[in-house]
């Protein structure tokens, strides 16, 4: 592993980033807090994910690929920000009314992702950069399989939830089952039974196309590589303050999530 990986002594950053932020931005701390008017967000993203399933359940299925491309990726990828501040109790003060304002994310996600992504995100923060506890870091295999090419990287994207899934059994110091694991899996996969039913296969294969694009080879997908992936300056973190910040409630403003976690940005 040696081989595969730079290593660095210095501290973990985002610590030190964050004092360095407030300090020289105090007004930030006026951002910081929970917005239990973040749910509305989610109610108002799920009815619509769940009505675009049902307005394309007899369509041909290129065009709901499309549909799912060019729209179903931006909503679920805005379900996925939404889960992130479930996840650090951002929404609600019970952590357990988080815990289900995620669950109700993940029903147009088409596979269940909230309650997992919980339990390794938080391990996430509070051991980055930790090969055996991090699972925002590359296996050494899938960084040895993709190489350096450009093609390589762009099959890397196109598959990434793909490896993502692969990760956790590296993970042994996190237990991959739960409860909570259990109940968001038979929610979801309950939900994807009744619109098949209901609807028709095509309305599930929107919702899951939606799920792919949206972490996968496309616009949004540049996000993953921004967050923790070196490039020039080398740092952790980099910042997009592009126009999908306003599809993506201002996630592009990564500096600023590494502290005290900021809610309130969803929203200027």
């Amino acid at each position: 592993m040696q081989n595969k990986f730079n290593f660095s002594e210095s501290p973990e950053p985002h610590i030190q980033r964050t004092r360095e932020i407030i300090k020289k931005y105090p007004e930030i701390k006026s951002l910081m807090g929970r917005n239990p008017s973040t749910f509305l967000y989610i109610l108002a993203i799920v009815f619509f994910q769940i009505l675009m399933a049902v307005i394309l359940r007899n369509q041909s299925w290129w065009l709901v690929l499309i549909s799912a491309y060019a729209i179903g990726a931006f909503c679920n990828h805005a379900l996925f920000t939404l889960i992130h501040e479930c996840t650090h109790n951002m929404v609600f003060k019970s952590r357990m009314a988080n815990i289900w304002a995620g669950i109700l994310c993940d029903l147009p996600l088409a596979l269940p992702s909230s309650v997992q992504f919980r339990k390794y995100h938080l391990k996430h923060h509070a051991f980055q950069g930790h090969y055996e506890i991090d699972a925002d870091i590359p296996s050494v295999w899938e960084a040895k399989l993709i190489g350096n090419s450009f093609f390589g990287k762009a099959v890397w994207l196109l598959f990434f939830p793909v490896f993502q899934l692969t990760r956790p059994p590296r993970l042994k110091e996190i237990q991959f089952t739960s409860i909570w694991v259990w109940i968001d899996s038979v929610a979801v996969i309950s939900f994807n039974i009744l619109l098949v039913y209901f609807f028709g296969w095509m309305s599930l294969l929107y919702l899951g196309a939606s799920f792919f694009f949206s972490v996968g080879l496309h616009p949004l997908g540049g996000r993953w590589i921004q967050e923790h992936y070196l490039m020039h300056p080398p740092q952790e973190t980099y910042s997009y303050y592009g126009p999908l910040n306003k599809v993506a409630f201002n996630v592009g403003y990564q500096p600023l999530l590494m502290g005290p976690h900021i809610s309130r940005r969803l929203y200027s």
